[in-house]
């Protein structure tokens, strides 16, 4: 059963503000175009699935260094993380395990398959450089692969005529610094984008049970990524990406020989590449890709390597389309991926189809079908259906939306080569791991007044069945949790231009999560919420935000003992000055109250920090 418990008041506030709300021009969402529900650009408006978008102003808005940041502020998405910058991260959506959210980057797979899962290091992803994101909840990603439990799509920023560069430089508590650029130039016949960020904190010290030398954990990155592309005719298109990130972590507890060290660096280094030929027309599109992504990983203890791994993805990709048929369309398409961890590798072949109504303006339907080939694994079916019905209502529209969706996942290499290795003994030592089945449902409603109001409501409910586990009571290995592992819930979404000048953003998300023996599943908080407050100038020169979040309920486990993690309550605070066209000044304060709080438990969450920085647009 879904839990209802009382939160603070602030999302019912801002629902009762939105009574007042004022007209204001801006695009009509209903007719915002996205590409990470389908494949291909479609309203939002056709779209039965529920999609969260994430644009550059807000991105700027926000100010945070990691990415991660930006997005636990979005509806329905938990995130965890093991101390400060660049420590381990976890971004689960609808409570769903960190490692199935697939995460794209103009295109490119950012899957680390060198890890216990393949999952994307998102700590190491800085917030400089994206200019959007699109955020598909729940298990639905048809055309992504079987085991994406959510999607996180981000793009670079778009290459505009003329040559365009941009300078960001901000610092500011824990020795905190960062300096990031970007260049982009474009033709009718050739685009390019070109950003580049350096960033360091000296850090603090994280660890509750770190008594001996209580030192700074601090974190180093540099991050480049490049967009290339060629307009060969009207219709074909050539394009490059690459992206290169190194990240340098400070942590404590590791092992050097048969002993704890409290002097341990995590090295991370990820290049990852993608070539695509794309071919549009009115009635067919085609695109095909191979995109390449390498991982090495080093983890030093006393500066010396205890431990090394890394990992390679490759995948050959074909999508196409067929529009203007009678009353539909369709997207297929062909995924052949080889994944390897160290001297072990794996094959998966996908084929898939789906099927989009086109013969109403106000009922859209979809429903496609998924065939995996794994190598080790066999074939698996997995569907997605969906629908949308829009009518009027008072001078308003109203959406009603449901989806379902099927998934399957293979152990990782690395779950299945550990319980065959010396590290593993009973009960996992020798354990033959099983795919793990997934499936979700869900239904909405969504209510557009005008451009300046819109609310949403989403029930879901989905599982896993028969989810692998770590040993985390005896720490024997990798196990089954043989049955149901189910996360179901609410979210209740609301956009509100009460103004010009104001505007207000929040989210509320109940999440009842639970494991086949009863208990509840790690890490989920049972609700989330967030709040955002905007405030911009009539001259527009400044702005003002603040995004307040909270977290309730949520558990984690200590040798196998199950312990309460703290409520808390988060405010972050940012402003900018634009002086010129070229020239803006900001400063931002992160958890303004000083909270403190533990995400994970015996990892401390960073306290109150400031930050100031100028940024250059030429």
């Amino acid at each position: 059963m879904i839990k209802f418990k009382s939160v603070t008041a602030t999302f019912s506030l801002a629902v009762i503000a939105s009574s007042t709300v004022l007209a204001q021009e801006q695009e009509n969402f209903l007719q915002e175009i996205v590409v990470i529900a389908n494949r291909i650009p479609v309203p939002v408006k056709q779209i039965g699935t529920s999609v969260s978008i994430i644009d550059k102003e807000d991105i700027q808005a926000h100010g945070n260094f990691s990415l991660t940041d930006v997005l636990r502020q979005s509806a329905a998405i938990g995130v965890t993380n093991n101390g400060g910058a660049g420590s381990l991260s976890s971004v689960r959506i609808r409570g769903e395990e960190g490692f199935r959210t697939l995460t794209l980057f103009d295109g490119l797979r950012l899957s680390d398959p060198s890890g216990p899962q393949v999952a994307t290091s998102l700590e190491h992803i800085p917030s400089s450089g994206v200019g959007r994101v699109e955020i598909l909840r729940g298990p639905q990603g048809l055309s992504y692969g079987a085991d994406a439990g959510g999607i996180i799509s981000i793009s670079s920023a778009a290459s505009e005529p003329g040559l365009r560069t941009n300078i960001d430089v901000q610092g500011g508590s824990r020795g905190s610094r960062q300096l990031s650029a970007d260049l982009s130039a474009a033709s009718e016949v050739l685009d390019f984008y070109l950003s580049a960020s350096e960033f360091e904190t000296g850090g603090y010290n994280v660890r509750v049970s770190d008594s001996i030398l209580a030192d700074k954990d601090g974190y180093q990155n540099n991050a480049y990524h490049t967009r290339l592309g060629f307009n060969a005719s009207e219709n074909l298109r050539l394009e490059l990406v690459h992206r290169n990130v190194e990240g340098e972590t400070q942590y404590d507890a590791c092992y050097s020989g048969y002993s704890q060290a409290y002097d341990c660096q995590s090295i991370y280094d990820q290049q990852a590449s993608r070539l695509s030929l794309n071919y549009g027309s009115e009635s067919f599109s085609h695109s095909v890709s191979y995109a390449n992504t390498r991982t090495d990983r080093d983890d030093l203890a006393l500066g010396v390597s205890a431990f090394s791994s890394n990992g390679e993805l490759s995948r050959w990709e074909y999508v196409g389309s067929a529009s203007n048929l009678p009353g539909f369309d369709l997207v297929f398409g062909i995924d052949l991926e080889q994944e390897k961890n160290g001297s072990e590798e794996r094959d998966n072949a996908g084929y898939y189809l789906e099927y989009l109504s086109d013969f109403s303006d106000s009922f859209f339907l979809t429903a496609g079908m998924r065939q995996d080939d794994n190598g080790d694994y066999g074939k698996h079916t997995s569907s997605r259906l969906s629908a949308a019905y829009l009518f009027d209502f008072r001078n308003s529209t109203v959406k009603l939306k449901t989806s379902y969706g099927s998934g399957f996942r293979a152990p990782s290499l690395f779950e299945v080569a550990y319980n065959g290795g010396p590290y593993a003994f009973p009960p996992a030592a020798g354990t033959v791991l099983g795919e793990e089945s997934s499936a979700g449902f869900e239904y909405g409603i969504e209510y557009f007044a005008a451009d300046n109001l819109r609310l949403e409501l989403v029930v879901f409910d989905q599982d896993v069945e028969d989810a692998i586990i770590f040993d985390l009571a005896g720490y024997s290995g990798y196990l089954q949790d043989t049955g149901s592992s189910t996360s179901e819930g609410m979210e209740l979404i609301g956009e509100f231009a009460l103004s010009a000048q104001w505007r207000l953003t929040a989210n509320l998300t109940f999440n009842d999560t639970e494991r086949p023996n009863g208990l509840q599943r790690l890490r989920r908080p049972e609700q989330l919420a967030n709040l955002g407050v905007n405030y911009r100038s009539s001259n527009q020169r400044l702005s003002v935000n603040a995004f307040y979040r909270t977290s309730r309920d949520a558990i984690d486990e200590q040798f196998g003992t199950p312990v309460s993690l703290d409520d808390f309550e988060v405010l972050d605070i940012t402003a900018r000055y634009k002086l010129s066209e070229q020239f803006d000044i900001y400063a931002r304060f992160e958890n303004a109250l000083n909270a403190s709080y533990q995400e994970v438990a015996d990892f401390v969450s960073p306290d109150r920090a400031s930050y100031v920085g100028i940024r250059l647009n030429f």
